[in-house]
């Protein structure tokens, strides 16, 4: 095998009775895909519960790793909260640090961008904060001054003030990127890409008609205090994610062994946990039935063509369908990718040599490693 440039994770993920990911209507969120609706689960909800996983491969539990908080209220919550100062102080320097992180209408709330800060940013912000305060002295026109000369040096340039910093934007922005409208310059470019996910067969569905009971309702009360109704869905969805791994390396400011750090818990992540809505309603724990990891040097492509004419519900016929989509791409492109497979069906995947999940979360932790002269 070539360096490995490229990992690709393919999944398929079982989930009954649930409602996984819901659209502006309280909805399944849904895809027409090759004529036959399907149910769908977006990228942004599987990538928020993989980064936010309480979880002993949790993503925050990597040595050297930098939080993130993507939020419109970080200035005011984690840069000037606890900072003892007057108002007439505190006012004219808050909306400086607002203008320059969230742009000229960074004052409004409204007008913010829900952007994701970094750690290393946070204290660097926090800092100047601090240092402006001292020197305002308890001086409101100091105060006004002072905030006006910083937002000079400052406005645009959110990238200056964490520069020289291995994770500004934190290992979530490492990952999944950051996009920050006031200032293109900070802007992150995401080396693991994610797809939605959707069911390998025709959607199953159906509204969920409840009832509330008022415990405590006298006895010739009768009947129910509360009728509602949702949607409950089920189905086995596929699910596709590649990562750019020198893309990966320079985010995390060269750190190979972050890298493998990194992919090592992404691949637990993605093979344990579960979106997490309706929780105790539904208990929408489920663990991957199949997981195939392939590492290569050409541009990646997803499998989902394998399920574009709907399956049967099952996980054997959908792993039927993704070997023979993979045997079709090997005899006509023939890219020679390595392969390991976690599967709890016995068909044969083309070129994937079996494993537990933690073989394969260690060959992907290596893979970093096999870069050699890309990394430099």
């Amino acid at each position: 095998m070539s360096e490995p440039r490229f990992l690709q994770i393919h999944f398929l993920a079982p989930y009954t009775a649930a409602l996984l990911n819901r659209d502006d209507s309280g909805l399944a969120k849904r895809l027409s895909y090759g004529g036959t609706l399907r149910t769908r689960i977006s990228s942004q909800c599987l990538k928020r519960h993989w980064r936010m996983a309480d979880d002993p491969h949790a993503l925050s539990a990597i040595d050297g790793a930098e939080a993130a908080y993507r939020s419109r209220e970080t200035v005011a919550r984690k840069v000037f909260s606890g900072l003892a100062a007057e108002d007439a102080v505190v006012s004219p320097l808050q909306e400086a640090m607002l203008k320059a992180v969230y742009g000229d209408k960074g004052t409004d709330k409204k007008s913010r961008q829900t952007l994701l800060l970094g750690e290393p940013e946070i204290r660097y912000l926090r800092s100047e904060a601090e240092r402006l305060i001292a020197e305002a002295a308890g001086d409101a026109k100091s105060a006004k001054e002072l905030a006006a000369a910083w937002l000079k040096a400052h406005k645009g340039n959110l990238k200056a003030m964490s520069d020289g910093t291995k994770l500004p934007g934190g290992l979530t922005a490492a990952l999944f990127g950051r996009m920050v409208t006031s200032d293109p310059d900070a802007n992150i470019t995401a080396p693991v890409h994610v797809a939605h996910a959707f069911t390998t067969h025709a959607e199953e569905a159906e509204p969920d008609y409840f009832v509330a009971v008022d415990d405590l309702a006298a006895e010739d009360e009768t009947g129910a205090d509360t009728i509602q109704e949702t949607e409950l869905t089920s189905g086995l969805y596929y699910g596709y994610v590649v990562v750019d791994l020198p893309g990966l390396i320079g985010n995390l400011g060269g750190d190979v062994q972050m890298a493998g750090a990194v992919l090592h818990n992404l691949v637990y992540l993605i093979a344990e946990v579960s979106p997490g809505a309706k929780l105790g309603s539904t208990a929408p724990y489920s663990r991957a039935s199949l997981m195939l990891l392939e590492a290569g040097d050409r541009q990646p492509r997803s499998l989902a063509e394998a399920f574009r004419e709907a399956v049967a519900p099952g996980t054997a016929p959908a792993v039927s369908a993704l070997s023979e989509q993979l045997a079709a791409l090997d005899a006509a492109y023939a890219t020679g990718e390595a392969r390991r497979l976690m599967s709890l069906v016995n068909t044969e995947i083309p070129g994937a040599e079996r494993g537990t999940l933690a073989d394969l979360a260690a060959w992907a932790r290596d893979l970093p490693g096999q870069l050699g002269s890309r990394t430099a």
